[in-house]
């Protein structure tokens, strides 16, 4: 018997809201910042054939000639100058999906437009009002974009001084080698004084989540945690945003973004202005690195509150855990689907009929049920 499992369920739904439901000259303020890859340069070209094995070379994506190693790598072939964090958890459900989806935007647009998914939209979207008013602000530019993100870090950092709790706070920085960009859903202090991290999932079915997904969950917190402390800690560069987000810093901001920024006492007229204002502002900032994470988990329909985990954060584990998803996007390795034990989640796959990966596991699960082999009462087991 399968897992029960939301194929979503892994995605931050802070970071849901990054799906294009608003038209791209309407960006939110305070809270919600876009991570939207149609700004970030990253749209990837569309295959008009089946692509049943997607390829080291990424051939589907042949977009730009740069190479890394003398490996032109699947990072360069999609033109992904940045991963987001939600993306890096795809690949813990299953990298073949997370290819497919690249190569398939319009299937998995449709998708993420499921009932479960703009549930957990409308939850967010609530919960965010709970403590931050809305600013529509007018942007002209990707620099207009990248702006309004960083004044929003300026922002909450102001209010996590006062005590006050943040949500959707924008986090971005370099980690072996790679730049990620994501938003963390809510920071707040302890009684002692600590930053807490909480991710809100929510779940439309009235329990936890299994093993497959707490997987991703786990190991988003914790890339959360990295790129917070790398940005108050002064190890974000000025030269990491502007190159890898291909931005201008010299080009003046749009009227409407300049307008709030004097409303928040911030003169800088250009993005590299503003970029040299927020890494300062960042390292001699209050605030200290996050001490606990915590997930919550919520049901969709009742919106009443399933349960909370703290996770344990351990460094040098997921930073080994990087480098090996890491590798896949560097080309120095293909992609992978998931083992035998997990064929189940080829079942809730709208790629399923084109991955020639999930055919042969599947084919090999049933032949390993059929033989007496195989672990099928694990996915039962686990506490959903």
């Amino acid at each position: 018997m399968e897992e029960k499992e939301d194929p979503w369920g892994y995605i931050s739904d802070a970071e849901l809201l990054d799906i294009n439901l608003m038209p791209d000259h309407c960006v939110p303020h305070p809270i919600s910042t876009q991570e939207d890859e149609t700004h970030l340069g990253s749209s990837p070209d569309r295959c008009k054939k089946p692509y049943t094995n997607p390829p080291r070379d990424f051939s589907c994506l042949n977009r730009s000639p740069e190479k890394e190693d003398g490996i032109i790598s699947p990072q360069y072939r999609s033109r992904r100058w940045h991963l987001s964090v939600t993306l890096l958890c795809e690949q813990t459900w299953c990298e073949m999906k997370m290819v497919f989806g690249l190569l398939r935007p319009l299937i998995k647009q449709n998708e993420m437009k499921n009932p479960a998914v703009m549930a957990g939209i409308s939850i967010h979207q609530k919960r965010q009002r709970e403590i931050h008013d809305i600013v529509p602000i007018q942007t002209q530019t990707r620099e207009d974009q990248e702006a309004i993100k960083l004044l929003n870090v300026m922002n909450m950092l102001s209010l996590l001084e006062e005590g006050q709790c943040v949500r959707e706070f924008p986090v971005f920085g370099v980690l072996e080698g790679m730049f990620f960009m994501g938003v963390i859903d809510e920071l707040s202090l302890s009684t002692e004084g600590e930053l807490v991290l909480t991710e809100l999932k929510t779940r439309k079915e009235n329990s936890l989540p299994g093993k497959a997904q707490a997987k991703g969950h786990d190991l988003q917190v914790g890339v959360y945690k990295l790129l917070f402390d790398g940005m108050i800690s002064g190890t974000v560069k000025r030269n990491d945003i502007i190159r890898h987000l291909k931005l201008q810093p010299k080009r003046v901001l749009g009227t409407a973004v300049l307008h709030h920024a004097g409303a928040m006492g911030i003169e800088e007229g250009t993005l590299g202005g503003l970029v040299d204002l927020v890494l300062k502002t960042l390292t001699s900032s209050k605030v200290g690195p996050i001490q606990h994470l915590k997930l919550e988990y919520v049901h969709q329909e009742s919106g009443a509150l399933i349960d909370s985990r703290p996770v344990q954060y351990e460094g040098e584990v997921l930073r080994g855990e990087l480098r090996e998803y890491l590798g896949f996007w560097r080309g120095q390795r293909d992609a992978r689907g998931v083992d035998v034990e997990e064929a189940w989640k080829c079942k809730m796959c709208p790629f399923q009929q084109n991955c020639q990966w999930g055919k042969d596991i599947s084919g090999a699960a049933t032949a390993a049920c059929g033989s007496g082999g195989g672990d099928s009462g694990q996915a039962e087991n686990e506490v959903k």
